[in-house]
């Protein structure tokens, strides 16, 4: 597998586009995602970061876009956000990535107005026609697991019988492994995604709070997550997720320890290649 990053690990920190990916590729990424808004990017924008990735030989490999708009109760909302989606798919079929990364949302009223199962069945419904969509340009959807109480997709269980009730060959599972954590996933669980994964997230936390460190900065003991991804056999990128650095004013330092620490993990493992 490849290591990568999202690129929003320099975006939150003020520092433009072109800089940001000419760190990633000199600190020694093998490859990026990009976390934009393809509703509003501008075709300058665009070609600013295909000239710079293809410049410093930097694929893009996934783009990033929640929308947790595709489970709302409203039809138009939901009509809507399958169109927005729909412009993601059609941004990484022109950077030629791999998958766009789906981020859902969550039930609302406590699942307690709204029959679950509604959202639920919207939600497949409507991940099924952006798969549909992704198909046909040749583009995997990578739906994420969010470790949050009401999240519609918090568990392994719930992913993988997600992705059996879309029954679509283009959509699979991000993994990130700071999410497990959180989630209590035991590494042996990952198992249950052999077939269905095509993308993973790694990252640190303190074990209780969403984190997103640097790996090493918390208390995620990564080899045993990273040898059963390692044994789901699939090819595909390891990117880095770290938001909101606590000194922006450092954030290439930041950067530069999580590149090392992940490095020399997958390595230990023997997971990059």
């Amino acid at each position: 597998m490849k290591l990568g990053i999202i690129n929003s690990a320099f975006d939150q920190a003020g520092v433009d586009t072109k800089t940001g990916l000419e760190h990633i590729a000199r600190i020694g990424f093998d490859t990026v995602d990009i976390f934009t808004e393809a509703m509003t990017i501008t075709e300058d924008e665009i070609q600013l970061i295909e000239s710079t990735c293809a410049d410093n030989n930097l694929p893009i490999v996934s783009v990033v876009v929640v929308a947790a708009g595709l489970i709302d109760f409203n039809d138009p909302v939901r009509d809507f956000h399958v169109d927005r989606v729909k412009k993601f798919v059609d941004l990484a079929e022109r950077f030629k990535s791999n998958n766009v990364l789906l981020v859902l949302g969550e039930y609302i009223w406590q699942r307690e107005v709204i029959p679950p199962e509604l959202q639920w069945g919207w939600a497949v419904e409507n991940t099924r026609k952006i798969g549909n969509y992704a198909s046909d340009k040749g583009i995997e959807i990578a739906l994420e697991l969010e470790p949050f109480r009401l999240s519609l997709l918090n568990n392994v269980k719930e992913m993988v019988r997600f992705i059996d009730d879309c029954d679509h060959p283009n959509v699979k599972a991000n993994i990130d492994i700071s999410h497990l954590v959180l989630a209590d996933v035991s590494p042996a669980e990952v198992a249950s995604l052999k077939g269905k994964a095509t993308h993973v997230h790694i990252s640190d936390c303190d074990g209780k709070v969403h984190g997103d460190l640097p790996p090493g900065r918390g208390v995620v003991k990564f080899s045993p997550y990273l040898q059963a991804i390692k044994d789901l056999d699939f090819d595909g990128s390891v990117s880095l997720e770290l938001e909101y650095s606590p000194d922006p004013s450092k954030i290439v330092e930041w950067v530069e320890e999580a590149y090392r620490s992940t490095a020399e993990m997958m390595e230990q493992v023997g997971l990059r290649n």
